[in-house]
């Protein structure tokens, strides 16, 4: 099995321009850094992750700068030399020395799925359970945007991609005005598509109390994370009162959380990042805890490149409890992409690539011209 074993492990920063600048609750960006993470086994084969945080630190306090130093100071050394299905071992012993961090462990959790299935010659889905789909829903999110330009994006994506469901960021600014920029923006769509908000844990009780029963009127039908990630009290407030979907995304970070939030029943939704969670092993234990509770999951992201999209996407095609769509649509925010081809989008949806591992190969000349000199 010596050709399964861990030779190398290499990061480099990309740095990659956003298409348009992508607003966040407290936050705009105009490029995306994105950690490239490969692992090199010894016979040869190379598999990539990517460590992403969506719009930077202030998320979850990590950054690509900080898991570079984790990566290569403490996880790649005790990588290296075990063979790449001792992933579950491996995955262990990142706990035993790194706490938290789970972005930069998400990266290599990916890397190493990539390496071992294409090793194989099989999909990175078939090491998560098998085909239970070929494709997903995506959601389209717009970020913080003047009415015009929502409505003008809104139907360019929707001629181009078949797009039908649309998020949009708020918490950034005052809520009652806000407030009135997303319910003038539904009223001019008129139920054409689904709309649905994301305030990253940004309003207050009161603030919630007040302004999502007018969203509500207005015909949005999902509320992602109104409120603190500790506070699931006021997020099950919230659930049982409004009458509209809530999801959970910040206040889920671990399995851990995932029954937490059960327990309090505290949201409709749960939203799955591979990222957030640490991987895709991390990732299948939470979608198992929120299945059986009977709450739906979404296939969420943290605007990664092709690499970490084509990872949760197989994730999401590899698990059923993933009945809520997705917001697997880094890659199209990117103005280029570093893979000789693209992931697949069309009639609303993302297909798996069909290749083995993730599907996907670098062009190393995009990737050598965004990486951070």
């Amino acid at each position: 099995m010596s050709d399964l074993r861990i030779e190398k492990v290499e990061t480099r920063i990309l740095d990659v321009p956003l298409f348009r600048p992508h607003g966040f609750a407290t936050y705009t960006a105009t490029a995306q850094p994105i950690l490239l993470v490969s692992v090199t086994l010894e016979g040869g084969v190379i598999g990539f992750g990517e460590g992403v945080v969506p719009g930077g630190p202030w998320w979850g306090g990590e950054s690509v700068e900080t898991m570079q130093v984790i990566v290569e100071k403490y996880l790649a050394p005790i990588m290296i030399g075990r063979e790449v299905h001792d992933l579950v071992g491996i995955l262990r012993d990142f706990e035993g020395s790194v706490a938290n961090m789970r972005f930069a462990k998400a990266a290599c959790d990916v890397a190493m799925h990539d390496a071992w299935a294409r090793a194989l010659n099989v999909q990175v889905r078939d090491l998560l359970g098998g085909r239970a789909r070929d494709a997903v829903d995506v959601t389209w999110a717009l970020g913080v945007l003047p009415l015009e330009d929502a409505l003008a994006e809104i139907q360019e994506r929707r001629e181009t991609l078949g797009t039908r469901s649309f998020k949009l960021k708020m918490g950034a600014g005052d809520p009652d005005r806000d407030t009135k920029r997303i319910a003038e923006l539904a009223a001019a769509l008129n139920g054409g598509v689904g709309l649905r908000i994301d305030v990253n844990a940004r309003w207050d009780r009161l603030t919630s109390l007040r302004f999502l029963p007018r969203l509500a009127d207005a015909g949005v039908e999902l509320f992602e994370q109104p409120t603190p990630a500790h506070d699931l009290d006021t997020l099950r407030e919230l659930t049982t009162r409004i009458g509209v979907p809530v999801m959970a995304d910040e206040s889920v970070c671990s399995p851990a959380d995932a029954l937490a939030v059960v327990q309090h029943k505290a949201a409709d939704v749960v939203a799955i990042k591979t990222t957030k969670l640490g991987g895709l092993i991390e990732s299948k234990k939470t979608a198992a805890i929120a299945e059986a509770a009977g709450l739906a999951c979404h296939g969420a992201t943290s605007l990664e490149g092709p690499f970490g999209t084509a990872a949760s996407l197989h994730f999401a095609c590899a698990t059923p409890a993933i009945n809520f769509g997705s917001e697997l649509f880094g890659p199209l925010l990117l103005k280029e992409s570093y893979t000789t081809e693209d992931l697949v989008y069309e009639n609303g949806e993302v297909r798996l690539p069909t290749g083995p591992g993730l599907g996907l190969e670098p062009d190393w000349d995009k990737v050598n011209f965004f990486t951070r000199k």
